[in-house]
């Protein structure tokens, strides 16, 4: 999977598949599975190190879990997800920290929060060689002045995000990621736009969808969001597996002659 594929899927009207992934097992079943693209979303901080939101994870983090996914992926595009405060200091900062994903991981792309006031990022990253995948609509890096809530529902702000788009488009995003808006919105900005739309609780009408893969797999109990859908329950049928361990343990079944040497 490469940038010119994503743009040829949404010209033939093809739908595109992103998913997060966090190491190397999950990112081998991730792409394996022939899903488009591979993000490695600081959604780590929620879904694996169990803070409360997406602000205190940091570079060096992001880093380590890019370098295990990158290790687990044959076919994927994958995407490392800049933190907060990874790129809103200064464009030298900005520059710096993409191109680790880049050099360090052999991340394809990188991901960038906001709208007008990423612009400015996008230009610079595109300047030097550093795809960007942008994220418009609910931000999570700006939880705590917009909240969880769906963006974009009076006309003002629809026309607000509209312009967000087109203007990260022309700054050079290769797609942008809509996240909890009216899906009629979403239809109108992936209208609009010649680059792939991905979508997170924005309806049917873009061009892709992603999920967090802790949600598609049962794995995260804490909350499931409304645009999420769970299609398997490994939480549950992985603790079955840790308690018949522990049992078998305790009544001396495990191990057996045929787990033990001679």
């Amino acid at each position: 999977m490469n940038i010119q594929e994503l743009l040829k899927k949404k010209s033939d009207g093809r739908k595109i598949t992103m998913l997060t992934a966090y190491d190397y097992p999950f990112a081998r079943m991730v792409d394996e599975a022939g899903i488009d693209i591979v993000l490695v979303g600081d959604s780590v901080s929620m879904v694996v190190q169990g803070l409360e939101n997406t602000l205190p994870v940091t570079m060096d983090e992001m880093i380590y879990h890019t370098k295990m996914v990158k290790r687990g992926v044959s076919n994927a595009l994958v995407v490392g997800d800049m933190p907060f405060l990874s790129y809103q200091i200064s464009i030298e900062d900005c520059i710096r920290n993409a191109g680790r994903f880049i050099k360090e991981c052999g991340a394809h792309a990188v991901k960038i929060e906001g709208g007008l006031e990423a612009v400015a990022a996008v230009q610079a990253l595109t300047r030097a060689e550093i795809p960007v995948m942008a994220h418009i609509g609910l931000t999570p890096h700006a939880v705590h002045r917009m909240g969880y809530k769906v963006q974009g529902r009076d006309e003002k702000a629809a026309n607000r995000l509209l312009e967000e788009a087109r203007a990260l488009e022309e700054a050079g995003a290769f797609s942008i990621v809509i996240e909890a808006v009216p899906m009629e919105l979403a239809r109108r900005i992936t209208e609009n736009l010649y680059i792939p739309t991905i979508g997170i609780g924005a309806g049917p009408h873009v061009d892709g969808q992603v999920l967090v893969l802790h949600d598609v797999l049962g794995l995260f109990e804490r909350f499931l969001p409304r645009f999420a859908r769970r299609y398997a329950n490994l939480k549950e049928e992985g603790t079955k597996a840790i308690r018949a361990f522990r049992e078998d343990v305790e009544k001396g079944d495990f191990p057996s002659d045929r787990e033990s040497f001679k």
